[in-house]
């Protein structure tokens, strides 16, 4: 399981540096504005996914911490 969110957040890293890169040359005049916007959509939709993924594990723990011993 930790190695499974390691995962996540490595790839939830990597889009947000591509989506910065995209950014850059688009301001550069170097890239494309099309190109700029998928990555920013790609990055808000890793960052949505890794937030959905931290709300479902503190749920659990938190169902988990309520169970009676």
């Amino acid at each position: 399981f930790g190695s499974a969110l390691k995962d996540v957040l490595g790839a939830l890293e990597s889009s947000n540096s591509e989506s910065n890169q995209a950014v850059g040359k688009m301001l550069e005049g170097t890239g494309d504005v099309h190109d700029a916007m998928i990555a920013m959509q790609r990055a808000d939709m890793m960052l949505q996914l890794t937030v959905q993924i931290r709300n479902k594990v503190v749920a659990a723990y938190q169902d988990v911490m309520r169970m009676p011993v």
